[in-house]
């Protein structure tokens, strides 16, 4: 039979969900023979995986698991929204949060020197995209998440009190508005200093006394706390409730919170279609 002919590559691709073309490649190096085309495909993978993963991972999905009094938020990269809907792709992002939930003194990093590495080289054969696990937290006690539909962003919420309708709704509240601390107290200085000192010189450019340049900026500063903590912020299903009064009224507490956004901080690289498509054929 002749090397690479479309039977056999469909065997192959079947038999390392790898792509066509380096399957009919692989029988053709080795004169269609199946079990040394496999091997020539296993050795090269590693090199594949290298040299996709100077691409930019920005895309991808959130991965919450929540059971008993723990919970898990994990975010899974990869290059394109349609390489995050890959049956592989949300495989290994079942597969990574499942391992993260079972082992509670583990981390990203542990977890891929365990093994996961391998697996992410595999996949990013399949899936001709690169693939990063970028994150994860976790949380013990009494939890509550909220994942959009989209898996783009997730919530986990750390609670003493309340029920599991107001852990949901807080999620979702923080889901949606972002806050960055938990209270005004939690704020950090360096953080504030930084906003003093913008506010300090747009206040000071009006051209008014310094005592009154200092009250301007003091508003200024506590109107910031007031948008960045979770407390203070209008509760997204009431806005005439804070946040601090629908956790007071439930005799609850939010002791810690995460968000995640896929992508966020990741500097995208902007290309067009053409380059786009010419760098999936590299």
């Amino acid at each position: 039979m002749a090397a690479g002919t479309a039977a056999m590559v469909k065997e192959l691709r079947e038999r390392t969900g790898l792509g066509m073309m380096d399957c009919k490649k692989a029988l053709v190096e080795n004169d269609g023979d199946m079990a040394l085309a496999i091997d020539s495909l296993r050795k090269s993978s590693g090199m594949k995986a290298a040299k996709k993963a100077g691409r930019i991972a920005a895309d991808g999905l959130i991965r919450i698991k929540i059971e008993g009094d723990a919970g898990v938020m994990v975010e899974v990269n990869c290059e394109t929204d349609f390489a995050a809907k890959d049956e592989n792709f949300l495989k290994f992002a079942d597969e990574v949060t499942e391992a993260l939930f079972n082992d509670a003194a583990a981390d990203v990093e542990g977890l891929m020197a365990s093994g996961f590495e391998a697996t992410r080289e595999a996949l990013v054969q399949k899936i001709g995209e690169n693939c990063s696990v970028r994150r994860s937290d976790r949380y013990q006690g009494q939890v509550a998440s909220y994942l959009h539909t989209n898996g783009k962003i997730g919530v986990l919420v750390q609670l003493e009190g309340g029920d599991a309708d107001l852990g949901r709704d807080l999620a979702m509240h923080i889901a949606a508005t972002n806050p960055q601390v938990v209270s005004p107290e939690d704020a950090e200085q360096d953080v504030l200093e930084k906003e003093r000192e913008i506010y300090t010189a747009q206040a000071a450019e009006s051209g008014k006394p310094a005592d009154i340049v200092a009250k301007m900026v003091e508003g200024r500063v506590k109107k910031f706390l007031a948008e960045i903590s979770l407390t203070e912020q209008p509760f997204v299903k009431d806005g005439d409730v804070k946040v601090g009064a629908l956790l007071k009224k439930h005799d609850a507490k939010v002791v810690n919170f995460v968000r995640y956004e896929v992508g966020e901080g990741i500097e995208k690289e902007e290309v067009d279609f053409a380059a786009e498509v010419a760098q999936q054929l590299s």
